[in-house]
């Protein structure tokens, strides 16, 4: 059974910085990609991270400049480094993978979810 387990979220102050941390476990051949989306209240979930199987990475305009992921290919985790936090990025942050399970299927897995608060 593949799982994502997520830390690192927690309150911090407006212009503040929070690493947030996802590992992969289980039993996989591999992972396509990992991202990291976010949910704040009433709100639809988005994306704010994004790494392909490669070096791509990808972020939306909200976030680029402020938040950088970057993958550990070998211990299959995926971090979020957030820099100059606003009360706009409160939410809870989702892990996403997609995993593939054998050679012909990959699923599509989140983790639990962390909360960030940012006070201002």
């Amino acid at each position: 059974q593949v799982q994502l387990v997520e830390s690192g979220g927690g309150l911090v102050q407006a212009g503040g910085s929070l690493r947030l941390s996802c590992a992969a476990s289980g039993t996989f051949f591999s992972i396509n990609a990992m991202a990291w989306y976010r949910q704040a209240p009433g709100k639809q979930r988005e994306l704010v991270a994004a790494s392909t199987g490669g070096n791509d990475t990808n972020y939306p305009d909200s976030v680029k400049g402020r938040f950088a992921i970057s993958r550990d290919h070998a211990e299959n985790t995926v971090d979020l480094q957030m820099s100059s936090l606003q009360p706009e990025d409160t939410a809870v942050y989702y892990c996403n993978a997609k995993i593939r399970v054998s050679r012909d299927i990959v699923r599509n897995y989140w983790g639990q979810g962390t909360q960030v608060t940012v006070s201002s």
